[in-house]
């Protein structure tokens, strides 16, 4: 865009200058400046004109594909996406609007977007021509400020290469090997919920859950991706987690803000004398300072030790050798936030079902008391094995992330000129794999697609599919080389935390009357969090 607009200021700067020697009768003024701004401005004028309306509407070769109704003539398809929680429209489209696999719709000022619907046109984009569909650059520099350019954003060959030097952190091995780590933190949350409730002047035993779900993943990513104990489920000054919790608590305000800067160049937002600027720079400081100590630590030790001495995902990147320090701030950034983000808003979901749901959660914690260890021991110990082994905790938590990806929508663009399902699609065509509507579609799921029915993934040969025919029919951790490379790690740490927080609590809405509004942003989460009575059973 401002490419765009330059070559329109030189054309009318040209143009101008050329008409005031040669053909005074017809300029616009007799000043110069004013000739070039008012012929820049209808330049301008015709330009939007051309790409808002005219291209959109009448001339794009996407305007056959198969398109929702309600469109409005300028601002497509947007008014109801950004009046709905993220994801709903494209649910409801998916289901309703017959297509092959691919729907197109237009958001603010006629911009393109293209629905994936289908396992095949998933698989296509995600894993037959991922590298093809690349992350939107705008998307790269809003997230790359907060995530660092680590592997969640790297494209082509460079992703390559970080996701082969850090593979063996998320082995299949390593992560088997975590399960007492992820169960000792689990088990201190549960701890730590119940000491605040004795401590608790009007004892009331309600706790807002995701506030401590989001200090246990936190400290869990610690230690088991980089060896340092945050110890926010102890402390909930701890500086690390009220920064992040800075970060992911936006306002409806900041949210009109990331609108605002898609049309925006990204160093003049920075500037704007905004408290969320002087906020999100402060935080990401100190992210990148704690992470550069980290690395400084994690590096002392290893060269102490003489070799390395750890699995964790610092110590794999360190003796990769493929990583500056640079990078390697970057990389830790990324898993700081998306390793523990994403997995609190997870446990929130749960939660959420679970107090829904009583009889799911009495069957689930009858199931935890009879074959895991009682949750009060501290000489207990978890394995891998005690926890893979109940299905009916892993049906619920299949189901829970199937229903509530915590990353409701993300985004593609066509690199080149591409094809999806034979359709023809333009280069920068932005393209949406939408979770959220993947996973509950109809098509993929039946009739009861939106319900919790954990008994879905009971049964022979559901564990892992919920009797649904593709694999392609839940994308919360995507697929493909571009999938979670954290996906097992989230998986098997969701599950000891709902198992120590089921197995020690009864739970349920400190509202009865609960109604459920969702707060969307980078991960999707119950607005203004989830009050929960707890009520120890052990």
């Amino acid at each position: 865009m401002a490419v765009q607009k330059r070559v329109l200021l030189l054309s009318a700067a040209v143009i101008s200058v050329l008409t005031s020697r040669y053909a005074p009768q017809y300029a616009l003024s007799r000043s110069l400046f004013w000739s070039i701004a008012m012929l820049f401005l209808v330049h301008l004028f015709v330009q939007l004109s051309w790409s808002v309306v005219v291209y959109p509407l009448f001339l794009s070769p996407l305007r056959h594909l198969p398109q929702p109704p309600g469109s409005h003539w300028l601002l497509g398809h947007f008014r109801r996406i950004y009046r709905e929680t993220t994801g709903e429209p494209q649910r409801d489209w998916m289901d309703e609007v017959p297509n092959d696999g691919v729907l197109y719709y237009r958001w603010m000022f006629n911009e393109s977007r293209i629905l994936i619907t289908s396992p095949k046109a998933l698989a296509e984009v995600l894993a037959q021509k991922n590298y093809e569909f690349i992350k939107p650059q705008r998307l790269r520099a809003g997230l790359g400020r907060l995530l660092g350019v680590g592997i969640l954003l790297a494209e082509g060959d460079e992703h390559k290469r970080q996701r082969r030097a850090l593979m063996p952190a998320f082995s299949f091995r390593h992560v088997k090997d975590l399960y007492p780590v992820f169960w000792s933190k689990s088990r201190e949350m549960a701890d730590a919920i119940s000491a605040s409730i004795k401590e608790d002047p009007e004892s009331s035993s309600v706790v807002e859950i995701r506030d401590w779900s989001s200090r246990a993943t936190l400290d869990i990513i610690g230690m088991a991706g980089m060896g340092k104990d945050f110890n926010a489920i102890a402390d909930n000054t701890n500086e690390l987690y009220t920064t992040y919790r800075t970060i992911f608590g936006a306002s409806r305000g900041d949210q009109i803000l990331q609108l605002i800067a898609n049309f925006l160049p990204s160093w003049f937002l920075k500037a704007l004398p905004m408290k969320r600027n002087e906020q999100m720079s402060t935080a990401i400081k100190t992210i990148k300072r704690v992470a550069a100590d980290l690395i400084r630590d994690k590096r002392a030790k290893l060269e102490k030790g003489g070799g390395r001495t750890d699995l964790d995902i610092l110590s794999v990147a360190l003796e990769s050798g493929g990583f500056s320090d640079e990078d390697l701030v970057n990389q830790l950034m990324t898993f700081l936030a998306a390793g523990h983000e994403t997995t609190a808003s997870a446990m929130a979901w749960a939660v959420y079902l679970l107090c829904k749901h009583p009889d799911a959660q009495t069957c689930l914690r009858e199931e935890i008391h009879t074959q895991l260890p009682a949750i009060n021991d501290p000489d207990a110990q978890v394995s891998s094995t005690d926890i893979d082994k109940l299905q009916y905790l892993n049906a619920v938590l299949n189901e829970t992330t199937r229903l509530f990806p915590p990353v409701p929508i993300t985004l593609r663009e066509a690199e080149h000129d591409a094809t999806i399902q034979g359709h023809f699609i333009p280069a920068s065509t932005t393209i949406i794999i939408c979770p959220w509507a993947i996973n509950t579609s109809k098509a993929m799921w039946g009739d009861d697609a939106r319900e919790f029915n954990p008994d879905r993934w009971m049964g022979a040969g559901k564990a892992n599919t919920g009797g649904a025919d593709s694999n392609y029919a839940v994308t919360t951790f995507l697929h493909g080389p571009r999938s979670c490379i954290g996906k097992d790690f989230a998986k098997a740490e969701f599950a000891c935390l709902v198992a120590a927080l089921v197995g020690k609590f009864e739970m349920e809405f400190e509202d009865p009357g609960y109604k459920l509004e969702i707060q969307g942003g980078i991960t999707a989460r119950p607005k203004g969090g989830l009050m929960v009575r707890m009520k120890s059973v052990e």
